[in-house]
């Protein structure tokens, strides 16, 4: 066993007897500490909210932590690289996730492993919980009945909810396009991209391309190009297929601005690098192990940018960045779903951050001296600060702006104040 790996295990277990096992716990807002507060906490005087929720059920918000909390659900089929693990095993994750939600965007949640792979079970079960949170965030649920399940459950239920599998990654790297088409002046509308992989990720991110104007894109699964010509396409493959010969990943490689890897390790070559349009941009995100290392892609052409999803390299595409920030902005206006605005807003505000002054604590929190707009820092780092105010205000804003927020006369500008304090709280 490595050291890393025993460091983890312990990390993981209670540190004394006080202590317990695990990552999260409950943290109690309101003091307990008299018969007075017993009373209020407990009864006689809970029944008072309890009968105002009851009268409006919007009061929740008001009496209750509902608009704070988020529940992080799986059913373990799709856990991280580990694969359909079960639930209970990927419940260190979901913790792991909750753990995020609170460290970087103040944001209360809750994990919920569901033992079942039943689709109508799962709906059913989410549906059911719904309205006890804020907001839903599905978590490594398998393709492709992740897409059958977020989509139903947006339908139904009152509060928000999002595969961050599928949205994560998306308005990351969505963030980390806007920026590359900025530097190298093409436009979206005449760009090849090319996605290796075409599960849950990798459809959402390219829907958002589309969304940014993308017209031209060639998706592979693990049988190579999807096209026109296969007959063994899901629905969500289907609306990728186009009419070409290329079949295998160096053919799409060819003249290609753009490759997005969310796949596996050594699955993008070095004639595949040469053989891109200039100035190309690789988003390599497999982990641990991305699909090209920077120095092997960076060796083959001085024209390139990369990104991976690991930290020990530059311009890491982490959802991080993302997942906090966006339902930080969705709860503050009771906002009953994300939509595709609030998450192109979450990526135009990723975008326009990354250009902004790095503060010296973030590049201290990296080792690096060079965190300056550019080919080696095109998406912000999660260390920064100002991820709450920029993400989450522009969540908010186009919440608002598309009717689906449940506040009034909402006062944008004391909202990006107190942002500001709840990020440096």
């Amino acid at each position: 066993m490595s050291t890393f790996e025993q460091e983890s295990l312990d990390y993981h277990k209670a540190k004394n007897e006080f202590d317990t096992n695990g990552k999260i716990g409950t943290l109690i807002t309101k003091p307990c500490d008299t018969v007075k507060e017993l009373s209020m906490a407990y009864s006689p005087g809970v029944a008072y909210p309890c009968l105002e929720i009851e009268k409006d059920i919007n009061k929740a918000y008001d009496y209750t932590n509902k608009g704070n909390l988020v529940a992080v659900i799986s059913d373990g089929t799709a856990v991280l690289g580990l694969g359909d693990i079960g639930h209970l095993a990927g419940k260190p994750v979901m913790e792991g996730k909750c753990v995020l939600f609170k460290t970087f965007a103040k944001v209360d949640a809750v994990d919920i492993e569901l033992n079942t792979k039943d689709t109508e079970e799962i709906i059913r079960t989410v549906a059911a919980i719904a309205d006890t949170f804020g907001g839903i965030n599905l978590e490594d649920i398998g393709a492709p009945k992740c897409f059958e399940i977020e989509e139903r459950l947006k339908e139904i239920c009152n509060v928000p909810v999002f595969h961050d599998d599928q949205h994560g990654t998306a308005v990351i790297t969505t963030a980390g396009l806007i920026n590359v088409l900025e530097m190298s002046g093409k436009k979206a509308e005449e760009l090849k991209v090319v996605v290796i992989g075409a599960g849950a990720s990798g459809i959402a991110c390219a829907n958002m391309y589309r969304q940014l104007g993308v017209k031209n894109i060639t998706m592979l699964d693990s049988k190579g190009v999807i096209h026109t010509g296969r007959t063994d396409l899901n629905e969500q493959k289907k609306s990728f297929a186009i009419d070409t010969e290329d079949r295998t990943p160096e053919d799409a490689a060819k003249n290609a601005d753009m490759i997005l890897g969310l796949s596996g390790p050594e699955q993008i070559s070095k004639e595949m690098v040469a053989s891109m349009a200039a100035n190309p941009i690789i988003f390599a995100c497999a982990n641990p192990t991305p699909e090209i290392m920077p120095d092997l892609a960076k060796s083959v052409r001085d024209d390139l940018i990369i990104g991976t999803g690991r930290s020990d390299f530059a311009n890491q595409v982490n959802n991080v960045l993302g997942f906090p920030f966006i339902f930080r902005g969705a709860l503050d206006v009771r906002a009953t779903k994300i939509t595709e605005n609030m998450k192109m807003a979450a990526s135009r505000a990723l975008a326009a951050l990354a250009k902004e002054p790095t503060p010296d604590y973030v590049a201290k929190a990296h080792n690096r001296t060079d965190m300056v707009f550019g080919p080696e820092y095109i998406i912000p780092s999660p260390f920064d600060k100002r991820l709450m105010e920029w993400v989450s205000y522009a969540v908010a804003e186009a919440a608002i702006a598309d009717d689906v927020a449940g506040v009034k006369d909402f006062d944008m500008a004391a909202y990006k104040e107190r942002l500001k304090r709840l990020a440096n709280s």
